[in-house]
C-alpha cells in the first residue's frame, strides 16, 4: 500500500503543473504512468516515470501515448525498436501496444528522443490490428 500512497503524493504535485509542451508523434518523453492496478503497467523511480512513445495530441492537455519497456519483445502486442537516447546513446525498448492509453501533458517530464518513422509505422500497424475486432 505504501507505493500508493507515495504515487498519490506524486500525482497531487504533478496535476497542479501547467504543461504547455508541443509535442509531435515519435517522440519520447519520460512520463508519470504511476502505481497502476494488476497487470496495468506502472512506471517506476520516485516519480513513477517510463518512457512513453507519443502517438498523437489529441487536444491542448491529451495525447495518446504507448508505453516502452526494456524487456525485450516483438509480436502482435509489442514491438522491437532503438532510438538515440540524448544522454545514454542508443537504446533498445519494447513499445507495449497492449498498453495504450490517453495520459495528460501534466505527466510529461522531459523528451529523450524519437523513434524512426519505420518502426513508428509499425507500431501503429499493431495498434490498429489491437483496435480492430477481428469478426
Amino acid at each position: 500500500m505504501q507505493k500508493f500512497d507515495d504515487w498519490n503524493e506524486v500525482k497531487k504535485v504533478a496535476h497542479t503543473k501547467e504543461r504547455r509542451l508541443d509535442i509531435k508523434p515519435r517522440e519520447v518523453f519520460w512520463v508519470k504512468i504511476g502505481q497502476n492496478i494488476g497487470d496495468e503497467e506502472y512506471g517506476k523511480g520516485q516519480n513513477f516515470t517510463r518512457p512513453v512513445i507519443v502517438i498523437r495530441q489529441l487536444s491542448r492537455d491529451l495525447f495518446l501515448g504507448v508505453p516502452t519497456t526494456t524487456t525485450l519483445k516483438d509480436n502482435d502486442y509489442f514491438h522491437l525498436f532503438e532510438y538515440t537516447n540524448k544522454q545514454r546513446g542508443d537504446i533498445q525498448n519494447s513499445a507495449m501496444i497492449l498498453q495504450l492509453k490517453v495520459f495528460s501533458k501534466k505527466r510529461l517530464m522531459n523528451k529523450i528522443g524519437t523513434i524512426n518513422k519505420n518502426d513508428f509505422e509499425e507500431v501503429l500497424t499493431k495498434a490498429r490490428k489491437l483496435l480492430i475486432s477481428p469478426i
